[in-house]
């Protein structure tokens, strides 16, 4: 059906897809280098989990999705799809445990907080 499409409306679609594998992996890229320079520039635990966490994660995603379209074999996705899930659930998961032990060790910044949920449940005397 590919080939079909191709021969009748001229259309070079192993083009297209390799157009949009190279945009994908150039704002993934982009989205990685902001994360590192998230983890240089800002100043507490906080705003350098969020750097770490979110635009990394999606820039990784949209890499995976550009290397799926670049290669264009299913065992390349049944490869890319558990790495993939694996980096959605260690990424949180990391992101609160070094949060939570920020905490713990009174690293964070007591006035930027709003809200401190945990104020009540830690035994040491702040």
């Amino acid at each position: 059906m590919i080939a079909h499409f191709q021969a009748d409306a001229g259309f070079p679609l192993d083009a297209a897809l390799d157009t949009t594998a190279l945009v994908l992996i150039l704002i993934g890229a982009l989205l990685c280098l902001t994360a590192a320079i998230g983890l240089l520039r800002f100043h507490d635990v906080p705003t350098r989990l969020h750097a770490a966490t979110k635009p990394q994660v999606f820039g990784f995603l949209l890499i995976c999705l550009a290397i799926a379209l670049s290669v264009r074999s299913w065992a390349a996705v049944a490869f890319l799809v558990p790495i993939a899930l694996i980096q959605l659930a260690t990424a949180p998961l990391s992101a609160h445990m070094v949060g939570r032990q920020a905490y713990r060790n009174r690293t964070l910044d007591e006035d930027a907080m709003y809200v401190d949920e945990l104020r009540d449940k830690d035994t040491d005397p702040r």
